[in-house]
């Protein structure tokens, strides 16, 4: 008895709940037999979130509302982005389990829940911004509305468009065929759409094709401004096609990249080539360089705003180059027509000015027409943020402006070819006047030749002359050269001698040690005595050190009775400077000789100073403190013409380099008694001039 009592309650609570009537805000319909399409805004609840971004949770706690002012039939500039949940609730009061089609328009982001009790999940999500797919991608922005028989299910559509132009936002619920319909509706109200637009593609292609092929024959920089502007139109209307539904663009798998080449292609194409092309177009350079100055600034500020705008679209800013340009299109057509006017007084003389006015009139004309024509259907401010939409008056004045350009190209390459044809006939007339002047010319230079022979032969025995002088002037110096060496062959036995003399004194004298250092230095002494007499020139580094190497020698014979002294100019550069080959060293050694042997001086001192003077010229001054040349020879025994053999040959080298290097070696003897010194002694000055 209890178990039919449970059961009977069991039956009347199901009973109960599915007799329970739908709420207000839910849409009771058999989905077995449902319409074919349905109006949602009665049913529907939003949150509008006007820069504010709620997780899943969050809304779940946040309040939906009635706002049937945030449905538009029509394309609506929102001036800020739109970031809107819809919510609304579906019961099925059919038997059978079912499926309807909900649709809403084509958005930026749009994601799909589906659940109940507050606790939804995520079943699709799409947009224009976000989905990458083929054409199948169309499909994707109608939503499967499933609900069992008999129970209610809540939705959720989260809406956001980044962009200020919002598609049209209408919530409409279709069933199979009612959605079928639909989409052959739009299909073919976009198909019509995009063939305009590839017809336009098209025609812009043969006009690139033209364009290259007259620039391959005329090269010219205003042909390659119109082929960039036409490359940036062809791509600005290609991405156009991937914003029209159900219809297949190249350009699919990049979906962001209709936004970047939108604004920015507009600038780059009607304002930075367009000026660049009328610059170069125009010749405006030669014809009026102010008009070229004020087309050169307006098109590089056209290319720092065109940088702007690729900065707002990166940081997701995509109203800022809308509006920008927008105010910039219409607070230029002033300018714009204070520019049109100054050209067109210019036109009669300059044919191409004509063409360029045709065209840039055309085109903004056309995109005035065609906003003006959108203020009445969506009022001016949603018209003037659908500016850059491209509209049937302005893809007329694209074409219109492209087809001007390019014929004016073409009729500028048809005066090229005139100039050019009448540049050769005169070049012909001019040949036939060269061919006659060149036949005077000819017997001319005929005679001229003969005068030009004549004169060669003289010039020739000249010439002959003044070899044969030259290869005597070379006899001459190469004769010298063997008298120059002959005297250093003199120099270097004499030295020898001299000291192997001097050797055998103080090894009489000494003990071995010192006769084995002595012997050492010597040896070290003969070795640069041999190389230097292989040489003309030696570094004035090696002659101090050679002189130091010497005069140590001599000083450890005159068992330290002897003083030296070399000083140096410290602005000589010794390691650079070159002097003959020892033509210093007679002279310091006739100075050790009669210089140590002054019985008045208890120690003989000789000082050896090397000076640079003004006009490159190198001082070299020996000087001791001897007997003097006057007393060495009053007490040498030899006959008094005699002279130091050492001395005579140094003198004698240098005259030998004065007539071979053409050089001025000056070398002065000064006896210091006879000119009044207070001391005895003998200066030997010697003027090196640098070669």
């Amino acid at each position: 008895m209890k178990r039919i009592a449970y059961l009977f309650l069991f039956i009347c609570y199901s009973a109960g709940i599915h007799a329970q009537p739908p709420t207000e805000d839910t849409l009771s319909i058999d989905m077995g037999a449902p319409p074919a399409s349905a109006d949602l805004r009665p049913y529907i609840y939003s949150l509008d979130m006007p820069g504010r971004s709620f997780s899943l949770s969050q809304i779940n706690q946040q309040t939906f509302t009635h706002q049937p002012e945030l449905f538009h039939p029509q394309p609506r500039y929102n001036k800020q982005p739109h970031n809107c949940w819809l919510k609304f609730t579906i019961r099925n009061t059919g038997l059978k389990d079912s499926s309807l089609t909900f649709f809403t328009g084509w958005h930026d982001f749009m994601y799909w829940y589906a659940g109940t009790h507050n606790h939804y999940q995520l079943l699709s999500q799409t947009g224009l911004m976000l989905d990458r797919g083929n054409v199948n991608r169309w499909e994707r922005y109608a939503f499967p509305v499933v609900v069992p028989a008999g129970q209610s299910r809540t939705f959720l559509l989260h809406i956001i468009n980044r962009s200020y132009n919002e598609s049209a936002l209408m919530p409409v619920l279709y069933d199979g065929l009612g959605y079928e319909r639909f989409r052959n509706h739009q299909i073919n109200t976009f198909r019509a759409e995009a063939v305009v637009i590839q017809v336009l593609l098209g025609m812009l292609l043969v006009f690139l094709t033209i364009a290259i092929i007259n620039y391959i024959q005329l090269p010219d920089r205003s042909y390659l401004y119109f082929a960039a502007y036409i490359l940036g139109l062809i791509m600005f209307f290609a991405l156009r096609l991937e914003s029209k539904p159900y219809q297949l663009s190249v350009f699919h798998r990049w979906p962001m990249l209709k936004y970047y080449w939108n604004i920015p292609a507009l600038l780059f194409c009607f304002y930075l080539m367009y000026l660049m092309f009328g610059n170069a177009f125009l010749n405006l350079k030669e014809r009026y360089p102010y008009m070229e100055r004020i087309f050169t600034i307006a098109a590089a500020c056209t290319g720092g705003v065109i940088i702007i705008f690729f900065y707002c679209i990166a940081q997701q800013l995509y109203h800022v180059p809308g509006i920008i340009y927008s105010y910039l299109y219409l607070g230029l057509l002033l300018p714009q027509l204070i520019v049109f006017v100054a050209l067109a007084k210019r036109s009669r003389h300059h044919p191409l000015v004509r063409f360029f006015l045709l065209g840039s009139i055309c085109y903004y004309l056309a995109s005035l027409l065609g906003f003006i024509f959108q203020i009445k259907p969506l009022g001016f401010f949603n018209a003037l943020g659908m500016f850059s939409a491209p509209n049937m008056p302005m893809i007329a004045g694209v074409f219109l402006q492209a087809m001007f350009f390019l014929a004016g190209l073409s009729y500028r390459n048809k005066l090229v070819h005139h100039e050019r044809t009448k540049t050769q006939e005169m070049l012909i007339k001019q040949l036939n006047k060269n061919k006659e002047l060149q036949r005077k010319l000819n017997e001319q230079l005929e005679e001229l030749v003969k005068e030009q022979t004549s004169e060669i032969l003289r010039k020739k025995q000249e010439l002959e002359e003044q070899r044969q002088i030259q290869l005597n002037i070379e006899y001459d110096k190469k004769l010298t050269e063997i008298e120059l060496k002959a005297i250093r062959a003199q120099i270097n036995p004499h030295f020898i001698f001299n000291c192997l003399n001097s050797i055998q004194l103080f090894v009489m004298q000494r003990d071995y040690e010192y006769a084995q250092k002595y012997l050492s230095d010597f040896s070290y002494l003969i070795r640069k005595t041999l190389d230097f007499s292989r040489r003309n020139f030696i570094t004035l580094t090696d002659e101090i050190t050679y002189l130091n190497t010497y005069l140590g020698l001599e000083k450890m014979r005159f068992e330290n009775k002897m003083e030296y002294d070399i000083r140096v100019d410290p602005a000589i550069a010794t390691t650079e400077l070159e002097i003959p080959a020892m033509l210093l060293q007679p002279y310091v050694e006739n100075a050790v000789k009669y210089g140590m042997t002054n019985p008045n001086q208890p120690i003989g001192r000789l000082i050896i100073r090397f000076q640079q003077l003004a006009g490159d010229i190198l001082e070299c001054i020996v000087e001791d403190n001897g007997i003097g040349i006057t007393r060495s020879k009053e007490l040498r025994t030899l006959p008094k013409h005699h002279q130091s053999s050492g001395m005579e040959i140094s003198s004698n080298r240098a005259e030998l380099l004065n007539k071979m290097y053409n050089t001025d070696i000056h070398i002065e003897v000064i006896d210091k008694f006879a000119r009044n010194f207070t001391e005895s002694g003998t200066i030997v000055r010697i003027l090196i001039p640098q070669l």
